[in-house]
């Protein structure tokens, strides 16, 4: 089992992160689908989009949980039926997933230089600090995309903006997490998001400031 990295966040929350080494079929042969994904994931064109959702059961069952305690709500939210909350990410051969028992949201991304490309879409405030000639620029747009992701998955809530909605306070040099906010229709959250950095991808969680 290539179980990557297994983060204890607190006595409530945890992450798990899964390299996918194995085929389609070695996946396909370690979990049980309910029928409804059966065919989903048989009807994904991409190999690597369907090595990703089976890897993201795999990772459900090191948790004790199976595919049949999974359901989506109509934002495409994951929810699991004992009311664990829960959220999923997967990027080329890389997935992950948080399971807390307030809400939390997690997203992974590899670094590639095409992100500055539409950086102007997704942040305003944090251009105040960022340096486009610095060495990290690529890798600090992804975090910050990370982050913004990890809060709209938290969020789940139609409307929502990356850029117009989402804030991300600096990270100090020598420490990984930071203080992020939601601040949508009149209400203003605070939340604590933390990254991390391997073989080229960043991932970052999100979770109520508390």
């Amino acid at each position: 089992m290539p179980l990557f990295k297994t983060i204890a966040v607190n006595s409530q929350t945890t992450v798990k992160i899964w390299k996918i080494t194995e085929s389609f079929e070695d996946l396909k042969r370690k979990v049980r689908l309910n029928p409804e994904n059966e065919q989903r994931v048989s009807g994904m064109k991409s190999e690597i989009h369907q090595r990703g959702f089976l890897s993201v059961r795999c990772l459900l069952q090191s948790f004790d949980y199976s595919d049949a305690d999974l359901y989506y709500d109509n934002f495409g939210k994951p929810h699991l039926k004992d009311g664990t909350y829960i959220s999923v990410t997967h990027s080329f051969q890389f997935s992950a997933v948080i399971l807390s028992n307030e809400p939390v949201g997690i997203d992974l991304e590899k670094q590639r230089p095409k992100i500055a490309l539409i950086a102007h879409k997704f942040i305003d405030y944090e251009f105040d600090y960022l340096k486009e000639n610095d060495s990290d620029y690529i890798k600090n747009l992804t975090v910050l995309w990370c982050i913004k992701e990890a809060l709209y998955k938290l969020y789940a809530t139609p409307g929502l903006s990356f850029k117009n909605h989402c804030l991300v306070i600096p990270f100090s040099y020598d420490e990984d997490d930071t203080t992020a906010w939601i601040d949508f229709e009149n209400s203003k959250r605070k939340y604590r998001a933390h990254r991390l950095e391997f073989e080229g991808f960043t991932c970052a969680y999100a979770l109520q400031h508390n």
